[in-house]
């Protein structure tokens, strides 16, 4: 968000945000062809550049690869959000700037879902007249059909989540649609008319609507199905289809004559073409946009940090910045399992010896973040503000640190190793600036760097890795799967998601008042008290000590004068919204 102040009215907006309906750009709509009279985080609050104008070519690019453009195989939250030009889902968050867009509306369906007393039942009815690139009707076994591709053939596609199959009931003996043949595929969704889809839950799960707006809830064409290939092949259902496909280089989007804008009250799509660069160096893209030679970033975690003096001192491309809040905390897990973070008190005197306002300097400035005192960040419905280890100005408490040194057993320090990503500049960086700070009290921290690619698989993921090179302290960045705690919390501190590898809770904890907490929340219907619980967790997971919030991330964002209807989206972690992203080029 662009200031503390918006973060109050967050969880009051997304208990109304299911009763909203959906509307288009969510802001003016003139008809100026884009550029104007920029400002400085102008996007995060209102539509930076705004027009109605139809035509142009988007042309964005990224500095790697995503793990699919499949929306039933990937994790990645810009894909996420890019995906739905192809592919549209159940539900969606709304196209609006600001913490409107946290608010969820119909997509495909005609509304949000209503679920049981008990939250263990879910019926969504979805519009008529809706269809596949190839003409062909879109009904509810198609939606079914990406479900249990995604969820249950890890054979085929294991990039994505797998919440569906976690929540689901009787489905320990599907074996997902590739081995099964069976004509009704898992029993647990039922299709009882071409509109209708009903969910079937083991327990109750409040969340659904919010889980309804991920990219697997997009209806998949069977015949067309190529498993893990099928990115090569995908037949849309949104206003873009693709016209190339290389898994090297990139993809180009041109429009689907069977999108048919009277079935979809959220897109306007007004580029005629869109083309997405793979492999592009970072500056070479930050070039590109201060150039206008191309229309975004579409990573949407900010430019360089070399490029970043650039456009601060310079009055004019600062204008053209976004500074918003990513919904994302940097944090610094501690495995409870390698000594001496078996201790708590262990993890206390890290807790406080940590100065956190010393490593937002380290790391750019409050234009990288600010410094966190909770797990949950502020843009996400269930912060609340708290800080249980407190120190002036959050620069770390010596003293109280050596005082819990001393608890553990450890008063003269200790020795271990810390883990970063190697292609994370930043992440090193405040890896470097920690060891610093723990130095000050006898810690000695030795820093190890993996890629990025590996990091979880081959490494900070896998317990028996860290047991054995006893990494007790792991650098870490999380982001909501989707806008609220349990979207946040679930995959980095409920017990039931240790991995033995590709693990995200890399603390290894696994505290039963925590876990069973969890069941509570996510079972409670009412939006406000299930909020009121997620803040509660984040107090409890504070006191056992194994997450040390560092800062709450913030991206620095460039919109170039040909970008129009450019809008952070506060639910896709404070990258720009694609689905109202233009340009007049």
């Amino acid at each position: 968000m662009n200031k503390r102040k918006t973060v109050a009215s967050i969880s009051a907006l997304l208990a109304l945000g299911l009763g909203a309906s959906a509307c288009g750009g969510g802001g003016s709509s003139d008809n100026s062809s884009g550029g104007g009279s920029a400002k400085a985080d102008q996007g995060i609050n209102a539509v930076a550049n705004a027009t109605s104008k139809k035509g142009g070519t988007v042309t964005a690019e990224i500095s790697n690869a995503p793990d699919s453009l499949d929306p039933g195989n990937t994790y990645y939250g810009w894909v996420q959000n890019f995906s739905r030009l192809y592919a549209r889902t159940l539900l969606t968050f709304k196209p609006s700037p600001g913490t409107d867009n946290l608010s969820v509306v119909p997509d495909l369906a005609t509304g949000p879902g209503t679920g049981s007393a008990d939250a263990k039942t879910w019926t969504y009815h979805i519009r008529k007249g809706l269809k596949f690139q190839d003409g062909t009707e879109i009904t509810t076994k198609d939606i079914k059909y990406g479900i249990e591709r995604s969820n249950f053939a890890p054979e085929a596609l294991s990039n994505g989540p797998t919440y569906f199959k976690t929540y689901l009931a009787d489905d320990s003996k599907y074996k997902g649609p590739y081995k099964d043949k069976s004509p009704d595929g898992l029993k647990s969704i039922e299709t009882p008319d071409p509109y209708t889809i009903v969910f079937h839950l083991s327990k109750p799960f409040a969340d659904m609507n919010y889980l309804a707006t991920f990219s697997q809830t997009a209806p998949v064409e069977q015949k067309f199905d190529k498993g893990a290939s099928y990115q090569q092949a995908i037949q849309s259902s949104g206003p873009y289809k693709f016209s190339s496909f290389n898994e090297s280089t990139g993809a180009t989007f041109v429009r689907n004559p069977q999108w048919d804008p009277k079935t979809d009250p959220i897109r306007k799509a007004l580029p005629d073409k869109i083309n997405l660069k793979y492999n592009v160096n970072q500056t070479t893209i930050d070039e590109h946009l201060i150039n206008d030679d191309s229309t975004v970033d579409i990573q949407g975690t900010g430019v360089a940090s070399k490029t970043q003096p650039k456009l601060l001192v310079n009055p004019k491309l600062k204008a053209q910045t976004d500074n918003p809040y990513a919904g994302v905390t940097q944090y610094l897990a501690l495995d409870n399992k390698v000594k001496p973070f078996d201790n708590v008190n262990c993890r206390i005197a890290v807790q406080y010896a940590t100065n956190k306002a010393g490593m937002v300097d380290a790391v750019g400035g409050n234009v990288k973040g600010s410094p966190a005192t909770t797990v949950i960040p502020p843009t996400v419905a269930g912060y609340q503000k708290n800080d249980t280890y407190p120190s002036a100005g959050n620069k770390g408490d010596v003293a109280k640190a050596k005082e819990y040194l001393a608890k553990c057993g450890k008063p003269k320090g200790f020795s271990t190793t810390l883990t970063a990503r190697s292609d994370r500049p930043d992440e090193v960086q405040a890896a470097t600036q920690l060891q610093e700070s723990l130095k000050k009290v006898g810690i000695n921290a030795s820093i190890k760097t993996f890629p990025s690619g590996k990091y979880f698989t081959d490494f900070a993921g896998v317990p028996d890795w860290v047991h054995k090179n006893s990494a007790g302290m792991m650098m870490m960045a999380w982001g909501a799967d989707w806008p609220t705690g349990y979207g946040y919390l679930d995959q980095i501190a409920d017990g039931r998601a240790i991995k033995p590898s590709g693990g995200t809770n890399l603390s290894e904890l696994n505290d039963p008042a925590i876990n069973a907490e969890f069941d509570k929340a996510i079972a409670t219907v009412d939006t406000t008290q299930r909020n009121a619980e997620w803040g509660k967790i984040d107090q409890m997971i504070m006191k056992q000590a194994s997450i040390v919030p560092l800062f709450y991330k913030k991206n620095l964002l460039f919109r170039p004068t040909s970008a129009g209807n450019v809008e952070v989206a506060s639910a896709y972690l404070g990258m720009y919204d694609y689905t109202t992203l233009t340009s007049t080029k």
